[in-house]
C-alpha cells in the first residue's frame, strides 16, 4: 500500500513546530499513550498496530509535493519549510507487544525524542493504535464467544474507508480471526483469506441448483453454498441432491452458507437435511449483523452452526465506536510533566507496568509504576525503536496472533464475560504517586 503522506496530520501540528524551531525550543519529549476509561460492557483492551506505527516513524518524511503545499499556504515561513525538508525520526520507542491485554491508564507505547519529533507524531500515532486497538479489542470478545469456531472477517464493505477494512482486517486475525475476504489484507498481512458466493450470483441464473453447480466447477477447492436465497430448506435439500453429482467429478462440497432469518432454527433443520442425506461433514457458516452476543446466544442454544463470517459489528466497533485515548507530554528537559486539566489529569514520568500472575498463569493484577522501579512481575512495556531504527525485526502477524491467543488463555474467567464484570486490580506504585505529589507542588508555584 502507497505511503501516507506525512501531511496527513492535524494542521496544529505544524503550527505548534514552526514555534519550537523558531525559538530552538527542542529538548527531550518523553510522550505515552494510554485509554482513559473502559467503554461500557468492555473488561479489558487488546493492544494493536504496533508494527504501523513503527514503519510510519521509519519512513516519515516529507516530499516536495508536500512543501509546495505547505509553501502556497502561506503561513509557514521558508527556513521552517526548509528545516521539514531534511525531517526524520530519530527517536525511541518503547511498547506493549501487539497482542498485549491491558487496562486504563497502562501505557501501551512510550516516545522518547526531540520534542519536535514527538509532538509531529502524535495525530498519526494515535490514529494508528486508537483504531486497530478498538478492532482487536472487540474481536478478542468474539474470539472468547466462539471458541473453536471458524471466524471470517467480512467487513470490508462496511468499513469507515480503504484503511480502516485493512486494518480491522489485521486487528481481528491478530485477536483470534481465522481470516478475512478482504484479499488486499491477505497480499499485505498473509492473512488466509475465505469466500464463498453473493445472492446475486444465484439471482443471474435461472435454476438455484444450476448456479450451485456452476459454482462448484469453478470453484472445486472452495465449494461453499449460499442457500438461503429463495427457501433456506429447499436450498439444502438441492445441496443433498446435487452432491453426488458433484461427487462423480471429484468435488467434494464442504459448506454451506446461512445469511438470513432464524439461524438458529434454520441451522438446526439444515444440519438435519444434510445427515439425513449422507453430508455429515458439510459444514454450517452464519454470517448478518453477527457481534459477541448473537454468537453466545448461538452456544446457549446449541446452534449447529461451525462458523461465522462478522462483518459490520466489529469492523466498526458498532457498541463502541471509540476509545477515550490521549498522548500525553509526561517528562521534557528531563522533568517530570503533569496535566491536570479537570477530570483528564495525567500521572507524570516514563512509566512501566508489572503483570503479576496465579499458579495457572492467569493474570491477577498490574502495577502501574515509574520506568527506574524492579518490581516483581513481568514488564509489559519493552524497547522496540533506538535512534529512529527498530531494534529488532518485529514479531510477523502468525506470531503475534499466537501471542494474543495466549494472552486471552490467560484472562481470569470474570473478565471473559460480555458484561461489566469486577474490575481487575490495577495499582499505581507509591513512588508514582509521590512523584505526582511533588509535580503538583512545582505546577502550583508556577507564575
Amino acid at each position: 500500500m502507497k505511503q501516507i503522506s506525512s501531511i496527513l496530520t492535524d494542521f496544529y501540528q505544524l503550527t505548534m513546530l514552526q514555534g519550537y524551531v523558531e525559538h530552538s525550543i527542542d529538548d527531550i519529549a518523553v510522550f505515552e499513550f494510554f485509554i482513559r476509561k473502559l467503554p461500557e460492557k468492555r473488561n479489558f483492551f487488546m493492544a494493536a498496530g504496533l508494527a504501523q506505527v513503527i514503519e510510519y516513524l521509519e519512513t516519515l518524511a516529507f516530499t516536495q509535493n508536500d512543501l509546495d503545499y505547505l509553501a502556497d499556504d502561506g503561513r509557514f515561513h521558508p527556513d521552517f519549510l526548509r528545516y521539514l525538508a531534511d525531517f526524520r525520526f530519530t527517536g525511541d520507542v518503547h511498547a506493549m507487544a501487539e497482542g498485549t491485554i491491558f487496562l486504563p491508564d497502562e501505557p501501551i507505547i512510550r516516545i522518547t525524542a526531540p520534542i519536535s519529533q514527538a509532538q509531529l507524531i502524535e495525530t498519526r500515532i494515535i490514529n494508528i493504535l486508537q483504531f486497530q486497538t478498538m478492532i482487536a479489542s472487540k474481536a478478542a470478545r468474539i474470539t472468547l464467544s466462539a471458541p473453536g469456531k471458524l471466524l471470517i472477517d467480512f467487513g470490508l464493505r462496511r468499513a469507515h474507508g480503504a484503511e480502516a477494512g485493512l486494518f480491522a482486517a489485521r486487528a481481528s486475525y491478530l485477536a483470534g480471526f481465522s481470516g478475512t475476504s478482504t484479499v488486499l489484507a491477505g497480499k499485505m498481512y498473509g492473512i488466509p483469506l475465505f469466500g464463498t458466493i453473493a445472492h446475486s450470483f444465484i439471482l443471474a441464473h435461472d435454476s438455484e441448483t444450476l448456479a450451485f453447480e456452476h459454482f462448484a466447477e469453478s470453484q472445486p477447492d472452495n465449494v461453499v453454498l449460499l442457500i438461503d436465497t429463495y427457501d433456506t430448506e429447499k436450498g439444502a435439500n438441492k445441496v443433498v441432491n446435487l452432491a453426488p453429482r458433484l461427487a462423480e467429478k471429484g468435488i467434494t462440497i464442504k459448506g454451506i452458507r446461512l445469511d438470513s432469518g432464524d439461524m438458529t432454527l434454520h441451522s438446526k433443520k439444515v444440519r438435519r437435511i444434510l445427515d439425513q442425506g449422507g453430508l455429515p461433514d458439510v459444514r454450517i457458516l452464519a454470517s448478518g449483523n453477527l457481534d459477541e452476543y448473537k454468537l453466545a446466544e448461538f452456544s446457549q442454544a446449541d446452534a449447529p452452526i461451525d462458523g461465522f463470517g462478522v462483518g459490520t459489528k466489529m469492523t466498526t466497533s458498532a457498541d463502541a465506536p471509540y476509545l477515550d485515548c490521549a498522548y500525553k507530554l509526561v517528562e521534557y528537559a528531563g522533568i517530570a510533566r503533569r496535566k491536570l486539566s479537570e477530570g483528564k489529569a495525567t500521572w507524570p514520568g516514563r512509566k512501566q507496568v508489572f503483570r503479576s500472575f496465579d499458579p495457572q498463569g492467569r493474570m491477577c493484577g498490574d502495577i502501574v509504576t515509574l520506568e527506574s522501579d524492579k518490581l516483581i512481575g513481568t514488564s509489559l512495556v519493552k524497547h522496540v525503536m533506538k535512534k529512529g531504527k527498530r531494534i529488532a525485526r518485529q514479531p510477523g502477524i502468525k506470531k503475534s496472533r499466537k501471542y494474543a491467543l495466549s494472552q486471552l488463555a490467560g484472562l481470569p474467567d470474570y473478565l471473559i464475560q460480555l458484561n461489566k464484570s469486577e474490575k481487575y486490580p490495577v495499582e499505581i506504585s507509591r513512588h508514582l504517586t509521590e512523584l505526582a505529589q511533588k509535580v503538583d507542588l512545582r505546577n502550583n508555584a508556577i507564575p
